[in-house]
């Protein structure tokens, strides 16, 4: 579940505590608090019930239920800020009330009464809050799904497209003449794509290394149907171990390079592939051809869906008068302990 909170989360909070402070000052002038107690109190229970649930949506369920699966530190820091917040609401009541602080009760009881106390009044809103984000995410992902299905189909079908084929075809008659052993090099590799997107057709994701090999192969086409009219550059920064890219990310990006872009006046079209630790970067200069927009916006929405399904990260593009710019995020699959 996605932890992060969006305008509608925040509307929620405002129209249930709104409903919950009149309630309060109700009950307030029936028995006649003084102006300090509207004050302090209902300030202090807003802020530290909308603090707890923070803390539960951005730490503790994130990192001790979801990703790490640390039930009993879960529970330990929960108990342990739930007092917390009690004792804080507790003693802000206390100051309000012009009490003794000689009277102020500590014990046992009084720890059990922080706990209930603090779930009680966050049980609600926070139930309300993850029932929202259920119900919001089961809508997601059930949209997500549907458009990935159409995205794949049509991936699929420009993958083993007769066209794709027919144009390699060519190239290959081409050097069957010219250059054999380039020719036997060109079979190999077409082969070694053809093979790779059928036995990865239902993988969600894979291995960066294994991505880069259909990326080095696929540059190897490219290059040997338009010689130099394309320059290609690889920069590892990091290893590729433990990273993972949607299966065909890159491919796709490679295909928008060579069908949007041709060389001009013998100048070359320079893509660079950049791949850091959380980010793989390709970049490449710009031609002056008409390029065929909606196209390369539907092989990007492709992706952004897909990063949609598997990640909260989302793609950055940069489009400049010179240079195209897609970042991907890399996906890192933790594991469980």
């Amino acid at each position: 579940m996605k932890t992060k909170l969006n305008k509608s989360d925040y509307m929620l909070f405002v129209i249930y505590y709104g409903v919950s402070v009149l309630m309060t000052i109700y009950e307030f002038q029936k028995k006649s608090y003084n102006l300090i107690e509207y004050l302090l109190d209902i300030p202090a229970f807003i802020i530290l019930d909308i603090g707890m649930i923070l803390i539960f949506m951005y730490w503790l369920l994130p990192d001790y239920i979801i990703n790490q699966k640390k039930y009993l530190r879960f529970t330990f820091w929960a108990v342990l800020l739930m007092i917390i917040a009690g004792f804080l609401e507790d003693a802000v009541g206390h100051f309000s009330g012009d009490n003794d602080w000689s009277e102020f009760k500590y014990g046992v009881q009084e720890l059990i009464n922080y706990i209930s106390g603090t779930a009680e009044s966050i049980g609600m809103p926070f139930g309300l809050l993850l029932a929202k984000k259920y119900y919001e995410n089961q809508i997601q992902f059930s949209n997500i799904q549907q458009k990935q299905k159409e995205n794949e189909l049509k991936l699929l079908r420009s993958q083993i497209s007769p066209h794709f084929l027919f144009n390699n075809l060519n190239t290959l008659d081409a050097l069957i003449d010219s250059d054999t052993e380039k020719a036997k090099e060109y079979i190999n590799r077409l082969s070694l794509i053809y093979r790779y997107l059928i036995q990865t057709k239902d993988a969600e994701v894979m291995e960066l290394t294994e991505e880069m090999n259909l990326a080095e192969n696929y540059m190897f086409l490219i290059k040997t149907r338009f010689g130099n009219d394309y320059d290609f550059e690889i920069i590892k920064n990091v290893s590729l171990e433990n990273k993972f890219v949607p299966t065909g990310a890159i491919q796709t990006l490679l295909e928008n390079i060579a069908k949007h872009n041709r060389a001009q006046h013998g100048k070359a079209i320079k893509a660079t592939m950049t791949i850091d630790e959380d980010w793989l970067t390709i970049s490449n200069t710009k031609s002056n051809i008409k390029s065929n927009q909606e196209s390369l916006g539907t092989s990007l929405k492709n992706l952004e869906y897909r990063y949609a399904l598997l990640s909260d990260q989302k793609l950055i593009i940069e489009d400049t008068t010179s240079q195209f710019i897609v970042k991907i995020p890399i996906i890192k699959l933790s594991n469980e302990s």
